[in-house]
């Protein structure tokens, strides 16, 4: 990774000029060279690169175990993945351990990069808690389900960053619907402001649930970032390596105080918005074909086979991580114990609180009603 303050890369959008959807490993799996690009990915080596592939697999089983878990009735619900695993590896494999990282309810994978454990993320969507993990311990804030609000907190804590000389950075997760949210355009406003070093991280999925992204985007959403004064990148987010790269160029300015990022990354939504969704009610069955053969996993495994890396032996190895990964998750989902009643309210907030204590004791009292009716019917 070389180091210099404000990329070139990001040039293309600071002038005004129509950004280019950069790629380095195409649909076929032929690596593609990049002049801008090339030198941020430059140290990724043959052994690097089967981890990313390995990252995707393994991203994918776990999305996929998630929603079988939902269709046999032990998740409440599950926003899949599918389809986004280049985006999401490509990026948080990028990060450092002190970045801290704001995501919204589908960054599953970038929560697999940060090391949460199996269980904790599907805790919440089991309906076991209100919270999945301890912010703090793997530097990522729980999802955000209020669309693009993680922005704002992104912008916040990067500002503290910078408050406090350090020169890590904050990242945000949100997709192309998010950026019609009044939320992300304030957060951009700030970023912009007070130069935060935060990365805006947008994963164009192509569907706001059922509304496609050209109904409220007549242009490129990378464009949007410069009326905030914000510099753009857009790159093929089913392609891990171009990710990586323009996550890197993002990060590294951040860095040197450089300012604020936004990314594009195009790609696309295979599966449901979540398991309640139905996509075959809006979306056209041969626009889900033609996105099928851009698969970001087949993309790179073709190029691990053109390089002789593919063996029978590693693509062994990655299913048998993908399943003992798929495993654990399911044990830790089924055995999870129930939650007393009275839990609901701990952890709601830091401090004592005498509304909330007011409540418990209410509830408390209406619980005991239950036990005493019981006893006199005896």
């Amino acid at each position: 990774m070389r180091n210099e303050t404000g990329p070139a890369a990001g040039s293309r959008n600071e002038r005004g000029q129509d950004l280019e959807t950069v790629q380095l490993i195409s649909a076929a799996g032929e690596r593609l060279s990049h002049p801008e690009f090339d030198p941020w990915v430059a140290d990724v080596t043959e052994a690097q690169l089967t981890g990313l592939y390995e990252d995707m697999v393994v991203i994918r089983r776990i999305d996929t175990e998630a929603t079988h878990l939902q269709r046999q009735g032990e998740l409440a619900l599950w926003p899949p993945l599918l389809g986004q695993e280049a985006s999401q590896i490509g990026s948080g494999r990028a990060l450092r351990e002190d970045d801290f990282v704001f995501s919204s309810y589908r960054e599953n994978g970038v929560a697999y990069c940060r090391g949460v454990d199996l269980t904790d993320i599907i805790r919440v969507w089991r309906g076991n808690a209100s919270s999945g993990w301890d912010p703090f311990e793997i530097n990522m804030a729980t999802p955000q389900v209020i669309i693009g609000a993680q922005t704002l907190h992104a912008t916040g804590y990067a500002m503290g960053i910078q408050n406090d000389g350090a020169d890590s950075a904050a990242i945000a997760y949100f997709g192309d619907g998010a950026t019609s949210q009044g939320d992300v355009n304030e957060a951009m406003v700030f970023a912009a402001s007070f130069q935060a070093p935060v990365i805006f991280f947008c994963q164009n999925n192509h569907w706001a649930i059922s509304e496609p992204v050209g109904l409220q985007s007549h242009v490129p959403i990378a464009n949007r970032a410069l009326g905030f004064g914000i510099p753009s990148l857009r790159v093929d987010g089913n392609d891990v390596l171009a990710v990586l790269a323009a996550t890197r160029i993002a990060l590294e300015r951040a860095r040197t105080g450089g300012g604020p990022t936004f990314i594009e990354a195009v790609t696309y939504r295979m599966g449901p918005h979540t398991t309640a969704d139905d996509p075959s009610r809006y979306r056209d069955a041969n626009e889900l074909e033609d996105w099928a053969a851009k698969d970001p996993i087949a993309r790179v495994a073709a190029l691990l086979q053109s390089k002789g890396l593919l063996t029978t032996e590693l693509q062994d190895a990655v299913q048998a991580k993908a399943d003992a990964v798929a495993k654990e998750m399911r044990a830790g989902c089924i055995n999870l114990p129930d939650p007393a009643p009275m839990d609901v309210f701990a952890n709601v907030y830091s401090t004592p609180n005498s509304w909330l204590d007011r409540q418990r004791e209410n509830y408390s009292r209406y619980l005991a009603g239950f036990s005493t009716a019981s006893e006199g019917g005896k």
